[in-house]
């Protein structure tokens, strides 16, 4: 057998990725907080690109949202063939694949201006979003300095540093004390062992654990702990309730959350109502007590897309505007710039940043249309839920709303990470709309993992001390509901959401049956 070298020339498809596909495939799995990151970035990269400017919207000019009908079959059916979710101006499969080609015209078709069509009973709505800082049908061009009113809030650490220097004028217990206060995290609790500390201080593990024994005195009680029990034993020793019977108590904290109330009398020496009375006392005590100082604000779950009825029992799904980043490309000085430009590298980087200015533009316009495409796809499928609840849920896997909008799988798990839809029963992230489905018994429609579970947890608040459900009793109850399901996915789901066992509820029952309010486990 010879070797030849030779030239042949063939021809195939490959999958190309271009910078240009890349950042459109970034884009879609974005969250509102990193593409408003990204944005801000690439505005101080790139010179041709600026934010949007306010512009006033007439009366006529609102937002056409996708409209959604309830109607024969699944409930739904588009409103027109020539809104803006046509196929013509939804991202083909090709183009989010990345059948992808160099020249903008070949990726994103020249569309046709959106026109504002009247909806329902003769609601204009507008594709065009409100401008930044826009408020009633107040027209000032100055939006309020919220900077200018806001207070720095006091750390846990700078209160304890206060503390700490009025309570010692010690140079050596100073720096002890400082080395200890930076080691407690934001609940309040020490992070660090006595040992580790007078070993990186070069200290002696006496003289750090009397200085941690002046920390624990500060100011929130329980602070600088270095587990629950300690944190909860500064705490009942402030307030003079740390007797035997109460060390006992705290010494095995592990059978208060089993709510072992047998095992607890016998072990602190004590009748039901005395158990009673300290079990309440410990509910009173703060587990964590540094949360008080410098917790930032709960961050809310912004919706992506909102849905609401219409007044003919249909369903609007609608971006939120406020939601969208608002840049535009600088044509003029474009032009201005680059007749004035003589190097050829001058030259090449405007035209490199006008070609990634339209490509960003384009690629946040594809973005909003495949979110909202994929989001009426989801409120087509689940029509059920925002009518009814979650008992309703229906079973939707990502190939279930791929294969209906003509995408790929993986576009719309990009599209639904870190996504939020805002409903009537809340804001709810686009993941929870997908719920495995648990066969239904007897050949009857499968259910919801999600429907499942809300289910289950009705069982258990509507049960008595007399018939507390267990495992297999729930088994029992939801195959004669028509859902088929194991005695193992039936445990899953009720430690998922954290319902004790048959046993520990049947001994909450039974203390609340003779007169007393047992205390819940700590949590």
């Amino acid at each position: 057998m010879s070797l030849v070298q030779r030239l042949e020339v063939r021809q195939g498809q490959a999958l190309v990725m271009t910078p240009q596909l890349l950042q459109a495939i970034k884009l879609l799995q974005l969250s509102q907080l990193d593409l408003a990151a990204y944005v801000e970035a690439e505005l101080e990269r790139n010179p041709l690109l600026e934010r949007a400017e306010p512009e006033p919207t007439g009366a006529g000019e609102a937002a056409e949202p996708a409209y959604v009908e309830d109607g024969a079959g699944d409930g739904f059916e588009t409103a027109e063939p020539d809104s803006w979710l046509s196929n013509e101006l939804n991202p083909s499969r090709g183009e989010i694949e990345g059948d992808f080609d160099t020249r903008l015209d070949n990726v994103f078709p020249d569309d046709a201006p959106l026109q504002a069509r009247e909806i329902g009973g003769g609601d204009m709505l507008s594709l065009t979003p409100p401008p930044y800082g826009s408020s009633g049908g107040s027209f000032d061009a100055e939006a309020p300095d919220f900077e200018a009113t806001l207070t720095a809030e006091t750390s846990l650490r700078d209160h304890l540093a206060g503390q700490l220097d009025l309570a010692t004028r010690n140079p050596m217990e100073r720096l002890i004390g400082g080395f200890l206060i930076d080691a407690v995290d934001e609940a309040g609790y020490l992070r660090e062992t006595v040992e580790g500390v007078a070993e990186r201080l070069g200290a002696e593990p006496e003289t750090v654990a009397r200085v941690l024994t002046l920390v624990q005195a500060f100011d929130p009680p329980g602070v600088a702990a270095r587990d629950l029990a300690e944190c909860l034993t500064i705490q009942l020793r402030e307030r003079d309730r740390f007797d035997p019977a109460m060390q006992a108590l705290v010494s095995r904290l592990d059978l208060v959350a089993k709510r072992d109330f047998a095992g607890l009398r016998r072990l602190c020496g004590v009748d039901d109502e005395d158990l009673v009375d300290m079990l309440g006392e410990i509910r009173r005590l703060d587990p964590k007590p540094g949360r008080a100082f410098g917790s930032h604000a709960a961050e809310v779950l912004i919706p992506d897309v909102f849905v609401r009825a219409a007044s003919d029992g249909s369903w609007l799904v609608e971006l939120n505007s406020e939601a969208l980043p608002r840049v535009l490309v600088n044509q003029s000085y474009y032009a201005r710039v680059v007749r004035g430009a003589n190097a050829d590298g001058d030259k090449a980087f405007l035209s490199e940043a006008l070609q990634n200015a339209n490509w960003l533009t384009r690629s946040l316009e594809q973005r909003a249309r495949t979110i909202l495409k994929v989001a009426t796809e989801i409120v087509r499928q689940q029509d059920g839920f925002f009518v009814y609840g979650v008992t309703h849920l229906r079973p939707l896997n990502l190939k279930t709303v791929a294969e209906a909008i003509g995408m790929h799988e993986s576009t719309v798990s990009r599209v639904t990470s870190n996504k939020a839809i805002g409903t009537s029963r809340g804001t709810l992230e686009m993941k929870y709309f997908f719920t495995a489905a648990i066969p239904g018994a007897a050949g009857a429609a499968a259910h919801s993992s999600e429907a499942v579970r809300h289910r289950i947890k009705q069982l258990v608040d509507g049960e008595t001390p007399n018939d507390v459900l267990s495992d297999d009793a729930l088994v029992q109850k939801l195959r004669g509901e028509g859902v088929d399901i194991a005695r193992r996915t039936v445990a899953k789901y009720r430690e998922s959401l954290r319902i004790p066992s048959s046993i520990e509820r049947r001994r909450e029952h039974f203390a609340h049956g003779s007169g007393h309010h047992a205390a819940l486990a700590l949590r």
